[in-house]
């Protein structure tokens, strides 16, 4: 029976897709690596399950679960220095543009773009500042299973804004939405940490809608492909290993056995790994992934269940990580704004971009979750109770993995789904930083919002739900 990764072609014997089977029980490792060391790691393939070049696009303590399969394990360490790197694409136009690539503003057609997952938290984010900063923008496609009623405000204005329903699991509903369109921008994901979905659901999702997407690009000669993915693609790694302002090069033992950054690790590989194919029409696709660190802004459903949460408290919430834990948080508008960028500049710099990975980041402080959600809930009448954590850490990984058993005792009977279980202790528990201006030499990336903009226009947000919630 063929992999659930199985390629719909012949097996490529150095292809992981062809020996990948993930278990939700399965631990998942690899190195992260310099891009240019990344085909070398192709010859790194275990007898069931390969490594992932890692990074990912997280809140507080979210993340997802993988796809079911045999369990394995994988280490890949440093590549061989005598494979070489696929050559990157050159820079072409758009089959589907007359005569002119993206790049002609002036003459060429206007051009379509289809996000995937356009309602989903950063989706419609990513809508909203299309239409607002993207000039060559003709007809932009907002595909999601639930849609919106705001995109009918949407439909209004200079650009035709067209509404689709679909599942990324289905690989004909996708590729009728990516076909005729120019630019694809996949945010659409399954985010789940706390075991709310089976694994094989956000497996389906994750990797087999990933897969889809780019095999639409392929059938339908659309070019330009870029991806959300997420900093748990790197980390923070089961063994609790700090990741300090590192980079996009840092080296760094990604260690997974939750299902979700397992999840995200393949789909970001699988669209790596798709720059340089060839589309129809002759054409190489040109893909990049965009690693956001936890993500807060207006929408973030995390940031309203710690308020409501507090508020059932009596205005309290209590400390259970060390303030001396910091984490990179970064603003919606920001992560939305390098999406738009990323996509405009993937034609002209093909050569430099495709193939990439990019942090996303901004002016955000570093401090630990809990402090970092309290300069947006404090001013909301929250208070956070104790400089130090109320519980000694021993508890809260006995209540963790007690959590965990009750959820797999529990799971054929009723859905039990605690906010606190191993993997997000780890994540909370491991300062995961980046420092790194890779966006900014590739393709000009600024950020739109300073931390002052974003910190008021979260708190705005936040009062908002706080008086409909009242």
């Amino acid at each position: 029976m063929r992999s659930p990764l199985a390629p719909p072609t012949a097996p490529d014997p150095f292809s992981p897709l062809c020996k990948f089977e993930l278990h939700p029980h399965q631990v998942l490792r690899w190195t992260q690596m310099p891009v240019e060391h990344r085909a070398a790691a192709r010859g790194c393939l275990g007898a069931r399950v390969v490594g992932v070049v890692a990074g990912r696009v997280s809140v507080p303590g979210m993340g997802q679960e993988g796809e079911g399969g045999a369990s394995g394990r994988t280490v890949c360490g440093p590549a061989s220095p005598g494979r070489k790197k696929r050559a990157p694409p050159g820079q072409s136009g758009h089959p589907g543009i007359a005569a002119a690539g993206m790049a002609d503003s002036a003459q060429a057609q206007k051009l379509v773009y289809l996000v995937t997952g356009g309602c989903g938290f950063l989706g419609e984010h990513v809508v909203r500042m299309l239409l607002q900063r993207e000039p060559r923008l003709g007809e932009l496609r907002v595909f999601d299973r639930h849609l919106g009623p705001w995109l009918e405000e949407l439909k209004t204005g200079p650009v035709r804004v067209t509404a689709i329903q679909g599942d990324v699991t289905q690989a004909h509903e996708v590729a009728a939405a990516v076909a005729g369109a120019h630019v694809v921008i996949h945010t659409a994901g399954l985010v789940d940490v706390f075991g709310r979905a089976s694994p094989e659901t956000i497996h389906e999702v994750n990797v087999q809608g990933t897969r889809n997407v780019i095999e639409a690009c392929v059938q339908t000669g659309t070019r330009f492909l870029v991806y959300t993915s997420s900093m748990e693609v790197v980390g923070p790694n089961t063994k609790g290993h700090p990741f300090y302002r590192g980079n996009e090069d840092t080296p760094y033992e990604a260690v997974h056995r939750h299902p979700y950054p397992c999840s995200k690790a393949l789909a970001e590989w699988l669209v790596l790994e798709a720059n340089g194919r060839k589309v129809r029409g002759g054409l190489p696709l040109v893909t990049c992934a965009l690693r956001p660190t936890g993500i807060y802004g207006e929408g973030h459903q995390i940031m309203r269940d710690f308020y409501r949460q507090g508020l059932r408290l009596g205005g309290w919430l209590f400390r259970a990580i060390p303030a001396s834990v910091e984490h990179g948080r970064v603003y919606v508008g920001n992560v939305a704004w390098m999406h738009v960028l990323a996509a405009r500049e993937l034609e002209q710099r093909a050569a430099l971009m495709g193939g990439q990975v990019y942090f996303c980041y901004d002016g955000s402080p570093y401090k630990s979750y809990e402090d970092f959600n309290m300069e947006f809930l404090g001013p909301c009448g929250l208070r956070l109770v104790g400089a130090r954590p109320l519980l000694p850490y021993w508890l809260l990984v006995f209540l963790a993995a007690l959590n965990a058993l009750l959820q797999w005792l529990l799971r054929p009977l009723v859905l039990y789904a605690p906010l606190l279980n191993p993997y997000t202790l780890a994540v909370a528990n491991t300062t995961f930083t980046v420092s790194t201006d890779k966006a900014q030499r590739h393709f000009g990336y600024e950020p739109l919002f300073s931390w002052e903009d974003s910190r008021t226009r979260t708190i705005l947000w936040v009062q908002a739900a706080t008086g409909s919630a009242q």
